[in-house]
């Protein structure tokens, strides 16, 4: 369940017919500023030792993010995607990071970082991953399905806004191929290792969080339906998880310094303040990979982390809530400036 900054923004959500179930529930039983308005303490260290986690896409952008501060708390990850130095498999950018440089940045903060290269668009890949994890670990704790990969494909600006009559019709659906059918093959074989003890958690990597994208259009028909599937995915998954014990949830980071980004802006993320002139508004509320990716870990490290299920949240909502910071010791919130409510 998120954290809600405001009374009004609570009464709006319980009004509206896509306010999720674990929202409502927990704001009848809390009240709008109730226990998740408040900040709650900082997460113990090591409070994730011994516990196995997926960060599937894990390569770059959120998915190393969450996957480092999942190392941080002490998890073992296994860092999945098609980036990797084998080259055995192609990725859909001309980039330079891996699965191997993540896997080492997790074993840098105190977790333990495995890089296992798959394509999960590939369901024969995504099985065989699913036997080697079953036979190596028999259970996970955490599913992160952060597959994305189309990050070239949705366009700049001026691509933005193309009515679907006008879009290119394979680029379109292959957008939806990288954003959903990837969370969907990837779920079905690694979800039975994560609902057969009880307390696993599935988390959904999106942009926007449910009730933002019900009423705002999303660049394109293709990218507005690839985000708005994969906050209903968290919603179905955790209506099909609760019963078992597991918990899924929706998470949008905010305007995050991806290395896509930073690139773009000409900066690195020890220097990006110094861009602040010429980058557009807002951008001195961004935030790093790894905030949404504490978020993620916070979650991970709560006996309680029942109460988001089926939530659609923000890492903003969650630092809110559980009291971790940026890389910097700032609590960034983007989405406060784009919706306000």
């Amino acid at each position: 369940m998120a954290a809600v900054p405001t009374v009004a923004r609570a009464k709006r959500m319980l009004r509206s017919p896509t306010c999720p179930v674990g929202f409502r529930r927990t704001l009848q039983r809390t009240g709008p500023l109730g226990q998740h308005g408040v900040m709650a303490s900082t997460v113990e260290s090591d409070a994730l030792r011994g516990r196995v986690a997926v960060v599937a896409g894990a390569t770059r952008g959120a998915g190393r993010g969450i996957a480092v501060a999942l190392g941080e708390l002490g998890a073992t990850v296994v860092c999945t995607g098609r980036s990797s130095r084998t080259g055995a498999l192609t990725s859909d950018y001309d980039r330079p990071e891996t699965i191997e440089e993540t896997a080492e940045l997790v074993a840098q903060v105190g977790g333990v970082g495995i890089a296992i290269a798959v394509d999960h668009l590939d369901p024969e890949q995504v099985a065989s991953l699913a036997t080697r994890l079953a036979a190596e670990y028999g259970h996970l704790d955490v599913l992160v399905n952060d597959i994305w990969g189309a990050e070239v494909l949705k366009g700049g600006p001026a691509d933005w806004d193309t009515p679907v009559w006008e879009h290119d019709l394979d680029t379109g659906l292959r957008i939806l191929r990288l954003a959903i059918d990837t969370h969907l093959i990837t779920s079905h074989h690694l979800l039975p290792l994560v609902i057969n003890q009880p307390g696993g958690l599935l988390v959904e990597i999106t942009d926007g969080t449910t009730a933002y994208n019900a009423t705002t259009y999303r660049i394109s028909a293709f990218y507005d339906l690839a985000k708005v599937a994969v906050n209903r995915l968290a919603f179905s998954q955790g209506h099909e998880m609760a019963p078992l014990g597991g918990t899924a949830v929706a998470v949008t980071p905010g305007w995050m310094r991806s290395e896509i980004m930073l690139e773009a802006f000409g900066t690195t993320e020890e220097t990006w303040r110094d861009s602040l002139d010429s980058a557009p508004p807002g951008f001195a509320a961004s935030e790093s990979p790894r905030f949404v990716g504490r978020g993620v870990a916070a979650m991970a490290a709560d006996d309680d982390r029942a109460r988001w299920n089926q939530g659609s949240v923000t890492a903003a909502d969650l630092s809110r809530h559980y009291g971790f910071t940026d890389v910097d010791g700032t609590q960034p919130d983007a989405w406060a400036d784009i919706d306000p409510g």
